[in-house]
């Protein structure tokens, strides 16, 4: 997450969740987008499959859902003088995903949002939607810490939850158009990188 106008990187795998997060974290955002370019391509050339399978009309979230998981995916990835995460899409990526593929984490992203804004309305006595950019960044903070208020998640449950949805929200930003995030090449136009070419589509 952003912050002093830097992009901080929030990867809770890669370290226990009780660890403090120190300043070699921070780096500027278009360094990490840069450093994690592989992505697009790993994303875009099969990470999702062959994309066999039918888009539906129906939202597999709800109008409250999506605000939040738009909300979200802003502090995974701000928006700086590029697109952020709500602008590049990630919202329809993982509506549409949770609605093919990732059809197995639609129940968890219901309860998960849920107990989000009931962790909100705990900590600051206010919806997270209605949250500043910086407070939202700090409740974000104790999901990944596993340090959410007592009676609302179980033990792991909040970090298990910011990484699910922190993973799909780098997989929308990174990946290509046809899985339904990356905006208008958000992410690629930002990283100045070509179009990846994908067997038998042509680039536009």
């Amino acid at each position: 997450m952003r912050a002093g106008g830097r992009f901080r990187i929030i990867l809770p795998q890669h370290r226990g969740v009780d660890e403090p997060m120190s300043d070699d974290r921070f780096v500027t955002r278009r360094r990490f987008m840069q450093v994690s370019s592989s992505a697009a391509a790993a994303v875009s050339s099969g990470l999702l499959g062959a994309c066999a399978w039918r888009f539906q009309p129906a939202s597999a979230l709800g109008p409250d859902e999506r605000r939040l998981v738009e909300a979200v995916a802003d502090q995974i990835i701000p928006p700086d003088q590029d697109a952020g995460g709500k602008d590049a899409g990630i919202a329809d990526f993982i509506d549409i995903q949770l609605r093919g593929p990732y059809r197995r984490f639609l129940q968890i992203y219901r309860v998960g949002l849920v107990r989000l804004e009931e962790t909100s309305r705990r900590v600051r006595q206010r919806s997270f939607l209605d949250l500043p950019f910086n407070d939202q960044t700090a409740l974000l903070n104790l999901l990944e810490a596993d340090q959410p208020p007592p009676g609302i998640w179980k033990r792991g449950e909040s970090a298990e939850f910011f990484r699910l949805i922190c993973g799909h929200c780098m997989q929308g930003y990174y990946g290509s158009p046809r899985h339904g995030g990356n905006r208008g090449l958000a992410s690629w136009k930002m990283l100045r990188i070509d179009y990846p070419q994908v067997a038998g589509r042509v680039a536009p």
